[in-house]
């Protein structure tokens, strides 16, 4: 067993590092408190080839492992969840739904835009009433000569107000629950398609969160992603992999929040003496320290599995369970150890905690993921 890094990628995390410290953390409060990521940084990403490092180079991709993607996401939510999510969306669930079920028609159609950045992907499966429990979708699809007609609404859009790609999923038939869902690759300037709000949101302020009414929308019979009926397969294939980008999200949050605690007790002076100097400050170091390394090897072992075509079904819950769990309590007790200036805009930690907190509930939410681990042991 090899927990070394390649020299690619340590490469890659150094270029992601240099990037997030030098160009990220410095607006990471901007991003947040104008709700938007700026347009030079969505440059400056696609010219180091972010939005699609792991698509072969042959459809505009940088061609790297799914490690070297992880470490990306990694680096970049250690100081800028937002624009950690922004990509994750936009590389595990759009560039991946294509490259991995399209057919080399729509890799060759669709990819070059979404790895160049000029168009940015999302996932659009949530729905009003099917959250969880995503068999329950209402967004309806009918056949009509060469083209399919879709009507209904979606929800919770991550980069939906990007107006780019979307991974559409409707049903052919609602009483045929999971049998009758089919996927499809939408362009959302598609007429028809209404963006009819972007939520205000606790965390994750810098990313498009958006809902969507479909109103008659016609999308060509070549755009359909693998079979009819096959879309709940898709979805549940495509969050497995997705599950991996949560938890590098969520350690990559966590370092964030752990890195700014541990500098603060460094000069930070109470009764004469720094309070890195008492035991209480030290065992709260040490439990952050322990949690964050275990969801790291969590979170690599996942990935290092996607490199080795295994399909890491088990592993990704765990490891997005784990991870996500942890950011949220090492913000938690960084924000303990900052006092009151952790609960100030100001400081970093504020917004860590913010943000981590929709961690445990997107891409599957913690309860959902506990009992996929539990029903893959027990099949065992």
């Amino acid at each position: 067993m090899n927990f070394e890094l390649t020299s690619e990628e340590k490469l890659v995390q150094e270029t992601a590092r240099e990037f997030a410290q030098k160009e990220l953390k410095p607006i990471a409060s901007e991003i947040d408190k104008n709700h938007k990521i700026p347009d030079e940084i969505i440059k400056k990403l696609s010219e180091l080839g972010f939005f699609g490092v792991y698509i072969p180079e042959e459809y505009g991709g940088a061609g790297l492992s799914f490690l070297s993607y992880i470490l990306v996401v990694e680096e970049i939510s250690k100081v800028c969840a937002s624009t950690g999510v922004m990509l994750s969306v936009h590389n595990s669930l759009t560039c991946n739904s294509i490259y991995m079920l399209g057919t080399e028609e729509q890799r060759s159609k669709y990819l070059p835009e979404l790895t160049s950045g000029k168009k940015i992907g999302c996932f659009m499966l949530t729905e009003p009433e099917a959250g969880s429990d995503a068999a329950n979708i209402s967004t309806s699809i009918e056949k009509e000569g060469d083209f399919y007609v879709v009507n209904g609404n979606k929800i919770f859009v991550t980069n939906g107000g990007y107006r780019g790609y979307g991974i559409l999923f409707a049903t052919h038939n609602k009483s045929l629950r999971h049998r009758g869902i089919s996927s499809f690759i939408l362009d959302l300037e598609t007429e028809g398609v209404n963006l009819t709000r972007n939520e205000d949101k606790m965390g994750l302020k810098g990313t498009y969160t958006s809902a969507f009414s479909l109103d008659s929308v016609r999308i060509s019979k070549e755009n359909i992603l693998a079979e009819e009926g096959k879309g709940f397969k898709v979805a549940m294939e495509l969050l497995d992999s997705g599950r991996v980008s949560i938890a590098a999200q969520a350690l990559g949050m966590a370092e964030g929040a752990f890195d700014s605690a541990f500098e603060y007790s460094k000069t930070r002076k109470q009764f004469g003496k720094t309070i890195n100097s008492f035991q209480a400050i030290q065992f709260k170091i040490a439990d952050m320290a322990m949690k964050i390394e275990a969801a790291r090897l969590l979170t690599y072992r996942a990935a290092s599995m996607k490199d080795n075509h295994k399909n890491p079904i088990l592993e990704a819950s765990i490891a997005k369970t784990y991870a996500s769990e942890t950011a949220n309590y090492v913000a938690k007790e960084a924000m303990q150890i900052l006092g009151g200036y952790g609960y100030i805009t100001e400081y970093d930690v504020e917004r860590i905690y913010r943000d981590a907190r929709i961690t445990e509930i997107y891409e599957g939410s913690n309860e959902i993921q506990r009992m996929v681990i539990s029903r893959m042991l027990l099949n065992k």
